[in-house]
């Protein structure tokens, strides 16, 4: 826990996360580096050498062993930051009322800025079509409910404001939203449908990857279901319904049970069988309740043009 000196010194847009250690033996880097999936371990080490990160009220080496139940403090240095700017990106929006809006967003865009993408995201097209786009305590990502990678095209739901964004990510929270997305996996996945449990974090051998591990090294529990659509020439085709929501976690499940997705070179083949110009991963289905009625609505998208044209090569063998 802070003591007054701590929050004496906190700025008010600094963020403190606070945790507490369950699974023993980790480098502290290393267990911040795997409970913080979005942060780089070399980012997490600059925290540690500028006493940013204290654990049981005392600054420690990145090398310390941590113990279970010792209560880790962390404050995050405020982002960097840019102007954001509205911009007249075209959005395919699929529904729309006063507390929020259901996008199709197109494969190759990038959800909210960041580091090597300060425009062009779906957060600068939200700031043009809702000029009156407010999230306290959000500003650099106005909006933003869940996320979508960049190459998976789909249904993402973003908020008006800051109380609906929040209503929405309980429900994410709770594990009440319906998501389902199509998958083209690589060979013939024999059970009609099926549950891939396991936890998944970051891969202590390549950083930038994530990985089916042990909950000892630190993952998180991951679940996806799936039933099979259909085969076609040695490929299955998929309908994924994550009931966690892990980075990567679709890739990381159909990878970890030797089913890759087409055209995924991180965690599939490197050299594809099957020309796809991406990943065949496709968030077609989305269903929620409404913040304003609690009506549950359930949303659906069709199979985009580029995977479409993938599937209509295998028909045509």
């Amino acid at each position: 826990m802070l003591n007054d000196t701590d929050f004496d010194s906190l700025s008010e847009t600094e963020e403190v996360i606070t945790l507490t250690v369950e699974q023993p033996g980790s480098r502290l880097d290393r267990h911040l580096a795997t409970e913080l999936p979005d942060r780089s371990r070399a980012e997490i080490q600059r925290w540690i050498k500028e006493g940013r990160v204290t654990v049981n009220a005392a600054v420690l080496r990145a090398s310390h062993k941590v113990g279970v139940g010792e209560q880790i403090v962390v404050r995050v240095p405020e982002p960097e930051t840019h102007d954001l700017l509205p911009e007249p990106i075209p959005l395919d929006v699929v529904y729309e009322d006063g507390d929020l809006l259901v996008i199709n967003k197109p494969a190759g865009m990038v959800v909210h800025p960041a580091h090597g993408n300060w425009s062009g995201t779906l957060v600068n097209a939200l700031l043009f079509h809702c000029p009156d786009l407010t999230d306290a305590g959000n500003e650099q990502r106005p909006g933003i409910v869940h996320r979508l990678d960049k190459d998976t095209s789909g249904l993402i739901v973003a908020a008006k404001n800051g109380a609906v964004r929040q209503h929405l990510q309980a429900q994410f929270k709770v594990r009440t939203v319906s998501k389902g997305y199509l998958a083209l996996l690589e060979g013939h996945l024999e059970s009609l449908e099926g549950r891939i449990e396991a936890p998944i974090g970051r891969d202590p051998r390549q950083r930038k990857r994530m990985a089916a591990l042990s909950l000892a090294r630190g993952a998180r529990e991951a679940i996806t279901n799936y039933r099979v659509l259909g085969y076609y020439d040695g490929y299955t085709l998929t309908e994924a319904e994550p009931k966690t929501g892990r980075t990567h976690q679709i890739r990381v499940h159909f990878a970890y049970i030797k089913h890759p997705l087409v055209g995924d070179t991180v965690y599939g083949r490197r050299k594809q069988r099957l020309r796809c110009p991406r990943q065949f991963l496709h968030a077609h289905r989305l269903g929620f309740r409404l913040p304003s009625s609690g009506e549950f609505v359930e949303f659906t998208a069709e199979l985009p043009t580029d995977l479409q044209q993938v599937l209509d090569t295998l028909l045509l063998r």
